[in-house]
């Protein structure tokens, strides 16, 4: 090759490298402010994670409502019906108007550790928000507003199953909106709000206690007020079963329970936006459901070996019980960690039912032994799996919030009945809660049994 011609081929190299380097300066400015960008992945995933959570959760209301209007007789489902939905309804509203910023005050605790700000709105980001402005450390507020929400509802509806068949309409809404917003929150912001549970060391991850418990407290209080049932007890002090209205809704109520249970205790992880987490969230699932399946197996041997033949309430229950056992700490145990845990809630069921009758309290649903004893198990049992949690701490914030909660509502419960009368009279309670106060029935074209 010629040197002209050699010369001629580098200056024609020189010229496309710097053409590919002046083409490359505006990609290298890219991914330049690409890499100063802030990672917003964490932010939107667990974001998504609080609403697929929040509306599993919700359904979950459908689930006692179906629970509870199977468990009733035919005279008294309208009523369970609407109860749920005004519960449900009273709490978002409550939750918004107190109950949120009170259970998480951040920087705003009224009293250190113990009570945070009253009537402190909820408020949610501007309407299309940019990255640059948003808090990309955690997750949206409408996001965690909503799925919070739904524990403060589930509350409310532990103590609606409890009290059914003899319970005024009235009184009993106006406890649900001192329950959920002010005696949920409260409680619940001494460990979620970063209160002095939280820096004792108390941990129940998505609320055996803090939720179920403290609902199962708040109804066996307003039991211990109303008194049982008509009939539940005769004079000899036997206990006269008075078998449900459609075991069939019961038995779809709990599946829709065990289904919302998967937002319930996986939403609890509070983060999505890592390989880790959305590990740990599938473990949280797997363990969620042995528990459940553990507890109905459970139930459903020991109603065997005592009654001689199974009991499908009890079974039903024990799978729930299975659930609220396993919601303090589902992360942490292994999958037979998970059996034992929740078969565990499943005999407490079986044993529990009989021990309310003989104390005479009338628990219609079985939402004491699923939700309060069973709550109480799984909160005490987290040390087993969890290094980090101590027996005598867990039975410090099981005590705690069990007598701020079983006081307060007690107290509550005997003002309304000073004032207004909680229970129905004896005709009404006969002929059915739902003619009585509704004037509505639920099937008007069978008799009432």
């Amino acid at each position: 090759m010629r040197a002209g011609g050699k010369d001629n081929i580098m200056k024609l190299a020189t010229k496309l490298g710097l053409a590919a380097a002046l083409v490359a300066l505006p990609s290298m400015g890219l991914a330049q402010e690409a890499e100063a960008a802030p990672d917003i992945n964490p932010y939107i995933f667990t974001t998504l994670l609080f609403l697929i959570g929040g509306f599993l959760v919700f359904w979950m209301a459908a689930g006692f409502a179906m629970l509870e209007a199977g468990l009733v007789r035919s005279k008294n489902v309208t009523m369970q019906l609407t109860k749920n939905i005004a519960l449900f309804s009273i709490a978002a509203i409550m939750y918004w108007l107190i109950g949120f910023n009170l259970m998480y005050p951040g920087d705003g605790w009224w009293v250190a550790g113990w009570m945070g700000p009253w009537f402190s709105t909820t408020s949610l980001e501007p309407v299309g928000l940019a990255a640059a402005d948003a808090s990309l450390d955690y997750a949206s507020v409408g996001s965690d507003f909503f799925f919070q929400l739904m524990f403060c509802a589930t509350t409310a509806s532990i103590v609606s199953g409890t009290l059914a068949e003899r319970i005024k309409l009235w009184p009993f809404l106006i406890f649900v909106v001192v329950l959920t917003g002010a005696i949920y929150p409260i409680e619940a912001s001494w460990q979620w709000g970063g209160g002095w549970l939280s820096e004792m060391g108390f941990s129940d991850f998505a609320g055996s206690t803090l939720v179920h418990a403290a609902g199962g407290f708040a109804a066996l209080a307003g039991a211990l007020v109303l008194g049982p049932r008509i009939g539940k007890y005769n004079k000899d002090g036997k206990t006269v079963p008075i078998p449900g209205s459609n075991l069939a809704l019961a038995t779809l109520g709990t599946f829709i329970l065990w289904l919302g249970w998967f937002g319930f205790n996986g939403g609890s992880q509070l983060a999505m936006g890592t390989v880790g987490d959305v590990t740990d969230v599938s473990r949280i699932f797997a363990n969620t459901n042995m528990a459940a399946a553990a507890g109905a197996v459970a139930a459903l041997l020991l109603s065997q070996a005592l009654y001689k033949k199974p009991d499908l309430t009890m079974t039903l229950n024990g799978a729930l019980a299975g659930l609220v056992s396993i919601t303090a700490e589902p992360l942490a145990p292994t999958l037979f960690g998970a059996l034992w845990i929740g078969a565990v809630g499943g005999i407490i069921v079986v044993l529990t039912v009989p021990m309310l009758d003989k104390l005479k309290i009338d628990d219609v649903v079985g939402a004491i032994p699923v939700h309060l004893i069973a709550g109480i198990w799984g909160t005490f049992i987290v040390p087993a799996y969890n290094s980090d949690a101590s027996f005598g701490t867990q039975i410090v914030g099981i005590v705690a919030i069990g007598a701020f909660v079983f006081v307060v509502s007690m107290v509550v419960w005997l003002i309304l009945k000073a004032v207004m009368g909680i229970r129905v009279g004896e005709e009404e309670e006969i002929n059915g809660l739902d003619m009585a106060e509704l004037g509505m029935e639920a099937y008007p074209e069978f008799s009432k049994s």
